[in-house]
């Protein structure tokens, strides 16, 4: 499967990164408005922010598949993960702004949404599962890290400019309070919030279980730190904003491992 990525480490974290995607199948540019849309609300270059992790020995967990075909990070049930507020769902059938994404009448139907899960959803799942269960027998706990960015202004999705770091933990459900003091800890001099807006999606939902030595953690960062979100889009990569942000990110990730080694209880 050349849109999933799995490179194993020996450390106690993995990094999930399940929306820097933008494949999007051939079969499917039929129904679409149009592939730049399609495209639009990616995550864009997360997967090259966080390179260095690999150095660290983290496990790296990555689609390639775009998250209008499928995301993988909402509740395969379709449930809402932030009930009455705006979001996307499981296969999207607007963007972040509210826009359409397909010609009227081609959205997807309950067919074709367990069709790509089947194809996507359930390989990725499976996947990561593994990769904590693998970890799990190394180590008597482990963090699970979901890494995502969003733009910095999305007014349906939220009221004003995001803070840079935003971090979630199901309002601490997902893992131990230490390890989100540390990581918040770690972004220290930056606007952080705390399960704000962004609590955590279902991978940190479902995976997280601190009881269980699974400890999950999200981060949603605003892309102003790493690339310029008034140019033309899609964005291309911004080295000097991304240098300045990954020593950040870096102690971030140490700071995981830090709590995973015992270091912090």
């Amino acid at each position: 499967m050349d849109w999933l990525s799995v490179n194993p480490g020996e450390a106690p974290i993995i990094v999930s990164v399940p929306h820097a995607g933008t494949d999007v199948p051939e079969d499917l540019h039929v129904s679409l408005l149009s592939l730049e849309l399609a495209r639009h609300d990616a995550d864009f270059f997360v997967d090259q922010l966080y390179e260095f992790a690999a150095e660290l020995g983290a496990t790296i967990v990555r689609t390639a598949i775009s998250r209008t075909v499928i995301d993988v990070n909402r509740d395969p049930s379709g449930q809402s993960l932030y009930p009455g507020q705006a979001t996307t769902g499981l296969c999207p059938e607007t963007s972040f702004e509210g826009t359409s994404l397909y010609k009227p009448g081609m959205e997807p139907d309950d067919a074709e949404v367990a069709r790509r899960r089947a194809c996507f959803f359930d390989p990725f799942h499976e996947a990561l599962s593994a990769q904590i269960s693998r970890l799990r027998r190394r180590h008597s706990r482990i963090v699970l890290y979901d890494a995502h960015s969003i733009l910095s202004q999305v007014p349906r999705l939220f009221e004003g400019e995001l803070p840079q770091f935003n971090i979630g933990s199901f309002d601490g459900r997902s893992c131990a309070p230490s390890l989100t003091e540390g990581v918040a800890a770690a972004c220290s001099g930056y606007a952080t919030a705390v399960n704000g807006r962004f609590k955590g999606g279902w991978i940190t939902r479902h995976y997280g279980d601190p009881e269980n030595g699974v400890h999950a953690i999200q981060m949603e960062l605003a892309m102003r730190g790493y690339l310029d979100e008034t140019g033309p889009w899609p964005p291309v990569w911004d080295k000097a904003r991304a240098e300045r942000l990954q020593p950040v990110l870096r102690d971030v990730l140490s700071a995981c491992l830090a709590f995973a080694k015992g270091a912090a209880q």
